[in-house]
């Protein structure tokens, strides 16, 4: 059975990924005014938020936890963390949604760093510590909106800087019981994701990469189900559909090439594959994002 949680890319968007960008940066504002304040409760698979809490106050439900939440303060929402708010219209602060796998890639020489980053974490601020990571919020938004040379560049720079900034400004998190075995757990999916990103043109059996790993099928899926709250075969069925809509929005190749190019036997099988996955066929898509339809 399907869980009836509601499971979005960005809230209130099914069936869709980050589109084209890995990462996105917008007030809560601008999103949560279109629902009347109120973010229901939902979570994301693949997706990691970072909010940022400047004034004001919201009353927010984080794994079935109730609390009021008063800026200064900073929320960190892994994957596959349940989530909702109720923002007070005049409350100040700024949203980042960034995909799990790309900030994994980012940190895979900091381990450390990473496991302080991906707990849930409602973290209040004093005035030092919210200068600094206030400060961070805004060069990373100013980045993520320019149309600068070398802006990929940029962005993953300022996205550093604010990671950087998080962890200095959180304490340690309590150690947990079998926190060792979740760090090996974590291992084991830092390493699929970096398999799948080497090779998920070639669509692997994801078997074959489990043996690679060192570990069955089953404990591979065992353990994305733990870190991001999806199945393996969901993670390289996700990279899949991210690279379709790169291609289909940056490139002028056929839907033929395309499917080719990722490993599809032929175009109508990957025709399939894409709008059941997203809702639209890749013509759709590519239709809709020229117009502009397409952008979160």
């Amino acid at each position: 059975m399907q869980s009836p949680l509601p499971t979005y890319s960005i809230y209130g968007e099914h069936g869709r990924t980050m589109d084209v960008d890995w990462l996105h940066c917008e007030s809560i504002a601008e999103r949560s005014r279109l629902h009347d304040w109120e973010i229901g409760a939902h979570r994301h698979e693949l997706l990691v938020q970072l909010f940022w809490i400047e004034k004001g106050r919201c009353g927010l439900s984080l794994d079935g936890q109730e609390q009021q939440v008063q800026g200064p303060c900073v929320l960190l929402v892994p994957p596959p963390v349940v989530h909702g708010f109720h923002f007070e219209p005049r409350l100040q602060g700024q949203v980042v949604t960034v995909l799990a796998q790309h900030l994994s890639k980012l940190l895979a020489e900091e381990p450390a760093l990473e496991r302080r980053l991906l707990q849930p974490r409602v973290q209040p601020l004093d005035a030092a510590q919210a200068a600094a990571v206030g400060a961070a919020f805004r060069a990373l938004r100013e980045e993520f909106r320019s149309a600068g040379d070398w802006r990929s560049l940029g962005v993953d720079s300022a996205l550093l800087r604010l990671l950087v900034t998080l962890a200095r400004n959180l304490p340690e998190p309590p150690a947990a019981a079998g926190s060792r075995q979740g760090a090996r757990g974590l291992q084991h999916v830092r390493r699929y994701r970096a398999l799948v990103e080497e090779r998920f043109r070639q669509q692997p059996p994801v078997s074959a990469l489990a043996r690679e790993i060192g570990i069955t099928t089953t404990q591979l899926n065992r353990v994305c189900q733990a870190a991001l709250g999806c199945s393996s075969m969901a993670v390289l069925h996700a990279r899949l559909v991210l690279e379709a809509q790169r291609e289909l929005a940056y490139t002028t190749m056929s839907i033929k090439q395309i499917a080719h190019d990722l490993g599809f036997a032929d175009a109508a099988y990957f025709t399939r594959f894409y709008q059941g996955r997203t809702g639209l066929s890749p013509s759709q898509w590519r239709s809709a994002c020229g117009k502009g339809l397409a952008a979160v």
